[in-house]
This record gives structure tokens, C-alpha cells and sequence, in this order.
């Protein structure tokens, strides 16, 4: 059996500059087969673009939880108070973007992948108990292990933190490709992963990718993005730029210390906050709050 060659790619995010520069890297590399680990849409204002991108490539993709929050505001399946707050006016705005066409893509979504040229490997967005559950650099070796066990193959594969990671343990291989979109490791390159399988083993290429940051953030202002989303959008542009995680941790910021998440705040939480710590400590000085 002549070496399969299989591209990741996930979290795109409504990132068009950088999904074009990934996709002309793909391209170059001339792989078997193209499998997309979801969360296409969300946290940038070009979900419907990116999804017809995807969409006529003809590659499999699974849906992420991004997606799954489009679709709680498109079927109204949300909690009452997400029509309302400001926190989730970035959201509403990106549901309402999204095209009939788009919408009934990604309906059509499923929660795993395993590739057709090749097998050992199945892929989820965030582990195999839900799309939203992460697995990062920070996940223990025994709960990589318990993962592992959970599924048939001894090769996963996942996104939805945004940080790339490549560990094995004692029953198998975890490989996170990463984001295109919103990379969350100081790396501001679009990010994937490179698989290829020589029919017993697979070797994995963690690769990345220049794209134009700046195109991206000009389209925030002449989308409407940035004007409708307020706060979000603010925290959003951040991460672009410093590729790391402000929005959640500024939610939980804010929530745990009984403020509201408003523009007026940012400040403030940026003096708290340090992204290059650990989000655990992070955490545990936030509950340190409470005291």
C-alpha cells in the first residue's frame, strides 16, 4: 500500500483571508483526501463564505459547537435572554448572516469523520464526549488515555481550543490541528495538521501559515461585524492580533465578579488579566475572588 497523505484543518471561524492562505497550502501539498473538524462559523463575520468554500471543495466536515450555536439562534432554541444581552449581539449577528444554503450545510453536519483512504483515525471536534469539551496541552495523560478508550481508533483527532498538540500515551495518539481562524498559542499563522499513513503508522506535520490579518480585520468594519457586536467583536479583534484567548475569560471575568460585559470593562479586565498565564491559574484567581 503506497502512504496516504491526509490534510485537518478546523475552526476557521468565519475567517476567509485565512482559509484562502490554508487552502493554497493544501493545495501545494496535494493530499489524499481533506477532512474539516467543524466550527466553520462563529467568532467571525464570514461564516456563509467560508461554508461555500468548504462546501464546494466537496470535503467532509463534522460540526462543532459554533455551529451548534448558530443554530440555536436560526431555529430559536435559545435561552430568552440571548436576544437580548449584549454579550450575544456578535452571535445574533453571525446567525443572521448566514444563507439559506449555508444553514442547510450545516445541518447536514455529524458529529465524527473517519477517512475514506486510509484507517486508525477518527476525527472529532472536541473530544468524543461532545463538541464542546477541549483536550489541550493541559490535559493529564489519563485523561488523554480515557479518551483514547472511548474510541476504536488509537489515532484522535480534535480541535475546538485553538492550540495545537501532538502527545501519545500508553494506548494511542491525540493529535489538536489546531485553528485556521483564531489561533490561541502566540502563533499567528493559520494553523492544521498534515497526516500521512504508510499502512501501519501515521506521521503528523503540526503546519502553519502567513495570511493577511489585517484584510481580516478591515472586513470586521465593513461587514457591520464590528459595529453590531460590540464588546465580543472588541475582544475578538484581540485575539486576532495577539493570538490568544480574551473573550471567555473575559465572560467568566465578568460574571464572577458581577459586572456587566460592556466595552466600559475591557480596561479593567485587561489589568487583571495576564494571556500568557495558564488559564487554570487564571481560573483559580478568579475564584480566589470570592473570598
Amino acid at each position: 500500500m503506497s502512504a496516504r497523505k491526509i490534510a485537518i484543518l478546523a475552526d476557521i471561524h468565519g475567517n476567509m483571508p485565512a482559509l484562502r492562505a490554508t487552502l493554497e497550502d493544501i493545495d501545494r501539498e496535494r493530499p489524499d483526501e481533506v477532512l474539516v473538524g467543524g466550527d466553520l462559523v462563529g467568532r467571525g463575520p464570514e461564516g456563509s463564505r467560508v461554508v461555500a468554500t468548504i462546501r464546494e471543495r466537496g470535503w467532509h466536515c463534522l460540526r462543532g459547537n459554533h455551529e451548534d450555536y448558530l443554530l440555536g439562534f436560526i431555529r430559536r432554541q435559545v435561552p430568552e435572554e440571548w436576544w437580548q444581552d449584549d454579550e450575544w449581539a456578535a452571535s445574533r449577528w453571525m446567525a443572521a448572516e448566514l444563507e439559506p444554503s449555508a444553514i442547510e450545510y450545516i445541518e447536514s453536519l455529524h458529529f465524527d469523520l473517519r477517512p475514506a483512504t486510509a484507517s486508525g483515525l477518527v476525527l472529532v471536534h472536541g473530544s468524543p464526549r461532545s463538541n464542546n469539551d477541549g483536550i489541550g496541552p493541559w490535559t493529564s495523560d489519563e485523561h488523554l488515555a480515557r479518551h483514547l478508550d472511548s474510541v476504536e481508533e488509537s489515532l484522535l483527532v480534535c480541535g475546538h481550543t485553538h492550540r495545537a498538540m501532538d502527545r501519545t500515551v500508553d494506548n494511542g495518539r491525540v493529535v489538536n490541528v489546531g485553528s485556521v481562524g483564531l489561533p490561541f498559542n502566540r502563533d499567528q499563522r493559520a494553523q492544521y495538521a498534515m497526516f500521512e499513513y504508510d499502512g501501519a503508522e501515521w506521521s503528523v506535520e503540526l503546519r502553519g501559515v502567513p495570511y493577511d490579518r489585517e484584510e481580516l480585520l478591515r472586513t470586521y468594519e465593513s461587514s457591520g461585524f464590528q459595529a453590531a457586536g460590540g464588546v465580543t467583536v472588541e475582544l475578538l479583534r484581540l485575539e486576532v492580533q495577539q493570538a490568544t484567548a480574551y473573550l471567555v475569560p473575559f465572560l467568566k471575568w465578568v460574571r464572577l465578579t458581577g459586572r456587566r460585559p460592556e466595552s466600559a470593562r475591557v480596561a479593567e479586565f485587561l489589568d487583571f488579566y495576564d494571556p500568557d498565564e495558564p488559564l487554570h491559574d487564571f481560573f483559580m484567581r478568579l475564584e480566589g475572588l470570592r473570598s
